[in-house]
Formats: structure tokens, C-alpha cells, sequence
């Protein structure tokens, strides 16, 4: 029987060694779900709830893999549910290759039923590269680019195929004028800065007393060459949240996270030091950076787009993170007074017991700072991170001490609620072995966790270990949300908005086939966690927790003390809670 368009379709991505597709059917790819039904040994298939998490899910695959993650999903409205999803991997640079339907072409310009303009809609998400198919000739160049365009600018691309489309036979392309013939493959080349500029950033390193290095995902493949010179600098390491697993956490000189959701020692570091060393990150945050000319500026980073668009680096070198150390590192003259380490240290130091304080102060029930501090000792060897948007992502970027080999990650550039569960779930199947937490807010598990713990429900019994948590805050409040409201705004919760129905998360886990643990009282976290850990299945751990504990940013600005007073004055319902509250955490 002939090959047709979509079994050629399937044969080529699995050429291009894409072992798994995430993905929702509907009439737009009937013709592309048959032929993966008849090659079930080349392509694993795997369903998701809503097409907004097969996007989710192919991000974070190449996320854990730093492969291309492909999705898919049907015309019009599957089509539509992607984009979410997609801009969370185009905003963290990941490739992601959405594979769409269309209805016939014949149909398009005619108002048909689905029928939507999808090279436009796309066009800006997928703005490297989105194409429709419109001969079966065409399938063979429009995926091999479409793949290597995605590795090449790690970002999103796009193929359109209408229905008619996927069921013609492959054809391969005429040896004549105006066709194309295209190839496979592609290896990232090996992108170094020049000798002279790589001379220029070691003097200006060199010559520094107080040296503070950021590092953020580009820099997750170079965790030896980051140590190597941060000890040669004396430097301290802060970490973008994208950046949490570059460096461990129970180093002396790593300061931990930076920005609003950062540390003191993040904070203090960056205002005192006399030189910046930025690795492979964006983080967006100028207020949070030294002063514009209180600093000399080093930046290393693979794409020269993202150079001095943070702070005015002296010196910009474009190349591979750990490529471009290796070659910086010999021209480094180690650095004999480590005074301005020393204080790093000691303030770090201080810094963890203060944190501890901060989660074992008393809440009403739980301090939610307590369920991230008490799991942080229990974290498995290799375990992977995964944790949503909102008030989870502070205590996630604060608490826990990530340990060599784990690997971490969240919606970084866009932020959004509802990736936690979905990233959980991919990793488990790029890395079956491995113990993966989920840690989400009430909020984003209503929004998208719970559909999601289906999938989880459907599928755990393939991976051969079957350790996947599900940590979810209760706190009945769009917690960071409130919070926001209360600093920047100056106004009182509104209640209206903020208010999320208590849902008994456990007790779902357990009526759709897993397992769920409550927890409403702080002395049994760390027992709760244990259970979880232990346990033969996937398990929903739910946390009762305090809403009135607050997410202290590193440094309380005169504009934020002053906005927090407004909207006590103003009437905040939980005026009585969050002032009591606060006063703990502030004394701690």
C-alpha cells in the first residue's frame, strides 16, 4: 500500500528521532492520528485533557531533554488552545515544533465550519518559521525546516496540514526548476567569542574587588565551569528562577534567587558589588541589578539579540555558556583577598536561618513556607522541579535546596498558571525513573492541574517508577495575586476576584485511582512527605495553608510599605490575619 502524507509525515519525525508527540484528536487530523495509529513502534502518542497542555508538555520535554518537543492538535479551536502553551516555550527559548490541521483546502476563504486563519494566528508565536502545507511535495521541506529552524533560534515553529492534505500519497519532489529537496539533521555548532573580547572581559574581571555573578538557563550545562570561576573571582552566585539548577544550593557563596521572589543576601550582593558577571540569563528585573555605572558589565550568552538589554555590559560575548568559561577561566587571576566572599558567606549563613525562622513561625493552619522547608531535606537524588505560577514560586525559589543532579523548571518569561502538573507529566515520560514534584496553588490546579491528574491517572502505570507528587497549596485565595494588590496597589483584597472554592484535592486523587494525603496540621508535614515519597503510585499531597502569610520581596521599599498600609486602611477583610502574619515573619 502507497505511503500517504501523513505516514510520511510520522516516518520523518521519526527520523528526526522525535520518539513522542503530545497531542488532543479531532476531525482537522484524522488522516495524521491514522498514521500514527498504524506505527505505533516509531511515535508514542500521548493524550492530554486540552490541547493548552500538549503545548505545555512539549515545552517542558525540551525543557528535561534539549530535544525539539513536538504537539498537536486539530483545526480552529484545537488549533487556538495550543498558543498559551507554545508562547510559554517561545518566551524561554525551547523548541517546539506544533504540528496543526486545516480544513480542505478547497473550503478556505469560504467562511467554512473551524475554518480560521491559522498562518496569521500563528505568526507571531511561531514567527520563525509557520507554513501550510499545500501539495503532498511539500510535507518533506516543511518539516525538515521547520524541525532544524526550531533548534536552530530555540523557538517555536509551526505546520499547517489540511485534512485533504493527509490522506493524498507522499509524493517526492520533481527534479526540476522550483522544488525543493530537502535533508535531515542538525548539531548545534560550537560558538565561541574572539580571543580579543574574551581578553577584554578577563580584565575587566580581573580588575574587579566585588565580583556578583547571575546565572540563569543558558548556563544549566555548565555547572563546573560556573563553580571553577566563581572561585577564582571570589564571587557569589545568584540564580534567575530558570536558573535554579545551574548551581547547588548548599554551596556557601550561592546567594539563591533574585528578584521579588529572591533573597536578601540575591539583593544585597547586587547593590554592593563593583562587578557583574551575567551567564546565559534575561531576567527582566533592572531594580534588582547594580545601579546603572556602579558596576563593570560582563554578559555571556548564545544569542547576541539578548546582550546589554538588562544592564550596559562593558564587555558582550556570544557563545555557548560552558564553551565560552572554559576558554574565560585561564585568563582569570585567582583573586587572594576573599573579604568580600567572606561576608557573602556570612550573610548566606544568616540568611537560611532566617528562612528557617520564617517557616516554622505559626500560621493558621499551615505556613505554607513550612510544607517547601520540611520537604527541602527530603528531596530524592534526581529528582525534577516542577512549580507553577503565584505564591507556590516564591517559597519554591526561597525554600528549597536544590542538590547537584536535580533538574528544575517553571513558566519563566511568561508566567502563566497552569504548567506545573502538565511539566510534571512530561518529564515523568522523558525521564520514567526519576521522582517528579509538581508544587502548585489552589488556583492553577483548578485552572489546569486537575484536569491534567487524569493523564497522570491514565498513564502512571507505564513508568517504571511511579513516584509523581502533586503538592497543592489550599489556601482558598489567588494568593500572589491578593498580595500584589495589597504592595504595589494599595488596595484591599477584593474578595470577589480573589476568593477560589475549597475543593478537596486529596480526595479526588483517591476517586480517580491515586493517592491523596491531606495535611492540616504543621507538626505532620514532614510524616505527610514521607507517605507521598513512599508511596506506589502518584499521590495528590494538600496542604491546608495560611493565605495571610506574606511573600516578604527581599527588600521593602517606602512605595510598598506605604501601598501594604493603604489597603489595611482601606478595609482589607484580612486585615487581622495578614497584620499578625506579617509581624511573625518580619521578626523571624
Amino acid at each position: 500500500m502507497k505511503e500517504n502524507v501523513s505516514d510520511f509525515l510520522v516516518r520523518r519525525l521519526s527520523e528526526w528521532r522525535v520518539k513522542r508527540i503530545f497531542g488532543y484528536p479531532g476531525d482537522g487530523i484524522n488522516g495524521i492520528m491514522g498514521a500514527l495509529n498504524r506505527a505505533p513502534d516509531r511515535i508514542d502518542f500521548v493524550q492530554v485533557r486540552h490541547e493548552e497542555m500538549a503545548a505545555f508538555m512539549a515545552c517542558a520535554h525540551a525543557k528535561f531533554t534539549g530535544e525539539v518537543g513536538v504537539c498537536l492538535a486539530t483545526s480552529g479551536p484545537g488549533a487556538i488552545h495550543l498558543l498559551n502553551g507554545l508562547y510559554d516555550a517561545k518566551l524561554d527559548h525551547q523548541p517546539v515544533v506544533a504540528i496543526v490541521g486545516q480544513q480542505k483546502r478547497a473550503a478556505l476563504g469560504g467562511n467554512f465550519q473551524q475554518e480560521v486563519d491559522l498562518i496569521s494566528l500563528f505568526k507571531d508565536v511561531a514567527h520563525e518559521y509557520v507554513h501550510m502545507v499545500s501539495t503532498p511535495e511539500q510535507m518533506r521541506h516543511i518539516l525538515d525546516r521547520a524541525m532544524r529552524i526550531a533548534q536552530v533560534e530555540r523557538n517555536v515553529c509551526c505546520i499547517i496540514v489540511p485534512n485533504d492534505i493527509q490522506e493524498m500519497d507522499a509524493e517526492k519532489p520533481a527534479r526540476e526548476h522550483g522544488t525543493i529537496h530537502s535533508g535531515i539533521g542538525y548539531k548545534e555548532p560550537r560558538v565561541i567569542p574572539r580571543p580579543e573580547d574574551l581578553q577584554r572581559a578577563a580584565d575587566a574581571l580581573n580588575a574587579g574587588s566585588k565580583v556578583a555573578m547571575l546565572v540563569g538557563a543558558g548556563a544549566l550545562q555548565a555547572t563546573p565551569e560556573v563553580l571553577e570561576a566563581a572561585d577564582l573571582l571570589g564571587a557569589g552566585i545568584a540564580k534567575a528562577l530558570l536558573g535554579k539548577a545551574v548551581v547547588p544550593d548548599d554551596l556557601p557563596f550561592v546567594t539563591g534567587s533574585i528578584g521579588l521572589l529572591g533573597t536578601r543576601p540575591s539583593y544585597d550582593m547586587m547593590m554592593q558589588c563593583d562587578t557583574l558577571l551575567m551567564i546565559g540569563s534575561s531576567f527582566p528585573y533592572s531594580e534588582f541589578l547594580p545601579e546603572e555605572g556602579q558596576a563593570r558589565g560582563v554578559q555571556i550568552d548564545i544569542d547576541g539579540r539578548m546582550m546589554s538589554i538588562r544592564y550596559p555590559m562593558e564587555v558582550n560575548l556570544v557563545g555557548d555558556s560552558a564553551e565560552t568559561l572554559r576558554l574565560l577561566i585561564p585568563l582569570l587571576k585567582r583573586k587572594n583577598d576573599r573579604a568580600w566572599r567572606k561576608k557573602i558567606e556570612d550573610e548566606i549563613t544568616q540568611w537560611w536561618k532566617t528562612m528557617e525562622a520564617r517557616a516554622m513561625a505559626p500560621a493558621s493552619p499551615i505556613n505554607p513556607q513550612r510544607v517547601f522547608w520540611e520537604l527541602s531535606p527530603r528531596l530524592p537524588d534526581g529528582c525534577i522541579l516542577t512549580c507553577d505560577s503565584g505564591s507556590s514560586a516564591n517559597w519554591y525559589a526561597r525554600d528549597l535546596k536544590v542538590r547537584q543532579g536535580m533538574m528544575a523548571s517553571l513558566s519563566g518569561g511568561l508566567a502563566t498558571m497552569g504548567p506545573a502538573v502538565p511539566y510534571a507529566i512530561a518529564a515523568k515520560f522523558a525521564h520514567p525513573r526519576r521522582t517528579v514534584i509538581a508544587m502548585a496553588g489552589d488556583g492553577a490546579m483548578q485552572m489546569n492541574g486537575l484536569n491534567e491528574l487524569i493523564t497522570v491517572g491514565k498513564y502512571w502505570r507505564r513508568w517504571s517508577n511511579p513516584h509523581l507528587l502533586v503538592m497543592v497549596l489550599n489556601n482558598r485565595d489567588l494568593n500572589q495575586v491578593t498580595w500584589e494588590q495589597r504592595a504595589m496597589e494599595g488596595d484591599p483584597k477584593f474578595e470577589a476576584s480573589q476568593d477560589v472554592p475549597d475543593f478537596p484535592y486529596a480526595a479526588y486523587a483517591e476517586m480517580i485511582g491515586l493517592r491523596g494525603i491531606r495535611v492540616d496540621r504543621p507538626e505532620e508535614i514532614g510524616s505527610a512527605w514521607g507517605c507521598a515519597l513512599g508511596a506506589d503510585r502518584p499521590v495528590v499531597l494538600e496542604a491546608y495553608t495560611d493565605p495571610d502569610v506574606p511573600p516578604l520581596p527581599p527588600h521593602i521599599t517606602f512605595k510598598q510599605a506605604k501601598a501594604y498600609a493603604s489597603a489595611i486602611l482601606h478595609g482589607d477583610a484580612d486585615s487581622p490575619g495578614i497584620i499578625k502574619s506579617s509581624v511573625k515573619q518580619i521578626f523571624a
